[in-house]
């Protein structure tokens, strides 16, 4: 088991008068090779709890297990932890800072005190990896595209080679088809590295067609923790707390509430058109 969240609490500015809880008794399993959506309205928590997965956060109570290992241990080495459960921020230019796009992901491997020839080689397949042309290897990142930048970012912790991949909104501000390449990107990296991997987001339609589980966080709380078919059965209570299903699930809902026989679990378009097909006998 990779990593495990027991009993976590976490409050900010404690013993202030601004104090104010960010997570309540939070217990999770997050096993090795799993893909996870992690998912929340602004403010529900989720961006704390990713934080404490790499130790940038401590618990004010409660423990966080790598490996069998509490992180927070006063003798645990957080360096190889951050090298192994690697975070990419939502906005890029939080963490790339070299003069260009190559020297920026040569950056992690270096801190891992690697010799010369493997940091670049690291460096080389890291982007190679997240698509990035070759033209671009030498360009200031400050002069690309969002969707650059992130695939330089998501590079920079490739080259760290991580067990775990953990990714901030890595959609946010990009249009559709940005989107969709970061997301088929992530699923491609997860299936030929066979990482784990927590994608965080506000979105329940990014996630629905790739992860394998879908986290649900509301008011610092798991509210739901289960595969996408069962998550979306519960599509009014997601209204409530101020996220929505996929467009899918609604049409599907509909279908069947005007008494076409669909199976309204389908996530994905493909599954949809698949069961209108066969409610429709063809």
């Amino acid at each position: 088991m990779a990593i495990i969240l027991d009993h976590v609490n976490y409050i900010y500015d404690a013993d202030t008068a601004m104090s104010h809880t960010a997570l309540s008794d939070v217990c999770l399993q997050i096993p090795d090779g799993q893909f996870i959506g992690l998912i929340g309205h602004t403010g529900s928590g989720k961006s704390t709890l990713i934080q404490h997965l790499n130790g940038l956060e401590k618990p004010t109570s409660g423990n966080v297990y790598y490996n069998g290992q509490d992180i927070n241990d006063s003798d645990y080495d957080k360096k190889t932890l951050r090298s192994k459960v690697g975070l990419v921020f939502q906005y890029p230019e939080h963490q790339l800072f070299e003069v260009d796009c190559f020297s920026d992901v040569c950056f992690g491997p270096k801190n891992l005190g690697l010799d010369k020839k493997e940091i670049e080689l690291r460096a080389y397949e890291a982007l190679k990896m997240v698509g990035l042309p070759d033209e671009y290897f030498y360009q200031s990142p400050f002069d690309l595209s969002g969707g650059q930048k992130r695939r330089v970012a998501i590079a920079g912790v490739l080259a760290m080679k991580p067990e775990v991949l953990i990714l901030d909104e890595p959609t946010a501000g990009l249009d559709p088809k940005g989107r969709d390449e970061i997301l088929g990107l992530i699923k491609d990296l997860h299936d030929k590295m066979g990482i784990t991997v927590v994608l965080v987001s506000h979105s329940m339609e990014d996630v629905a067609n790739y992860v394998d589980r879908i986290i649900v966080m509301n008011k610092g709380k798991v509210a739901f923790d289960d595969i996408p078919k069962k998550i979306f059965a519960h599509y009014k209570e997601l209204e409530q707390i101020g996220l929505a299903a996929p467009q899918v699930t609604y049409v599907m809902q509909e279908l069947a509430a005007e008494g076409i026989p669909v199976n309204t679990d389908a996530t994905t378009l493909e599954e949809a058109k698949a069961e209108i097909l066969r409610a429709f006998g063809k």
